[in-house]
């Protein structure tokens, strides 16, 4: 019964054109959200900052508002993107609202979005790359994705693709390799992000597969990861393509 009723209180908030942040906080508990679209065709719901929000147990994680200049132009870039995956996968995923807002950053460390498996949300920095803009998008992506099935993303297999000398770092804020220019020749490696962490390395593995933003090589390490991400996007949904 209390399933029922609380499906009928959130159909009900989706048909109303407008919301208040605080029935948006309802939802995914990040406050000062209003909605900017509900219709779409995988069923993505996307909200936007209307002031500076702040997050997290010790209010660590903050983001700003932008324009509308900006929410509109960027909208149409993440919609496009974002409007490949079918509304099956994202169910898969568990994906299911964007988060609109500028300068995100956590503990004062600047980062393209942080994704939130468990809330089904992913929040997006419309200004931290703009020259990669599209390709941070699906890199964030990956990341639910990872953390949705990490029995399937084995840190340990993807490191044994590696040289044997090399190591990663403890963590992605730990490194000074923040790199995203991809290689000329590879190496095993497409930026030097990827070099930062097992799951950042595989994000930009397959955010330069899904944009098509990489050439035929004969790096047969890098080969060895393609193949590793394009197997277990297959495990995920069968109908996955690139």
């Amino acid at each position: 019964m209390f399933m029922k009723i609380f499906k009928l209180v959130l159909i009900s908030f989706f048909l109303i054109t407008s919301a208040n942040s605080n029935s948006i906080y309802n939802i995914i508990k990040i406050p000062n959200l209003e909605i900017y679209e509900l219709k779409t065709p995988n069923k993505l719901k996307y909200f936007y900052a209307i002031k500076p929000f702040r997050l997290g147990v010790q209010k660590n994680i903050v983001c700003n508002n932008s324009d509308k200049k900006t929410y509109d132009k960027k909208y149409q870039i993440i919609s496009k993107n974002l409007n490949r995956y079918s509304k099956e996968f994202l169910k898969k995923i568990n994906l299911k609202y964007i988060v609109m807002c500028e300068n995100l950053s956590i503990s004062g460390i600047n980062t393209a979005g942080i994704p939130d498996h468990l809330m089904k949300t992913l929040i997006i920095d419309l200004k931290f790359n703009e020259k990669y803009f599209e390709r941070v998008i699906h890199h964030e992506l990956f990341h639910i994705i990872n953390d949705g099935f990490k029995d399937l993303f084995d840190d340990v297999k993807w490191k044994k693709f590696n040289e044997l000398n090399f190591k990663y770092a403890d963590c992605s804020t730990c490194s000074k390799k923040l790199g995203l220019d991809t290689y000329e020749n590879t190496i095993g490696f497409f930026t030097e992000y990827s070099m930062t962490t097992p799951s950042e390395d595989m994000a930009e593995v397959y955010s330069h597969l899904i944009t098509g933003n990489y050439k035929n090589s004969n790096d047969i390490i890098l080969n060895k990861k393609i193949n590793f991400i394009k197997d277990i996007l297959k495990e995920v949904d069968n109908t996955f393509v690139f």
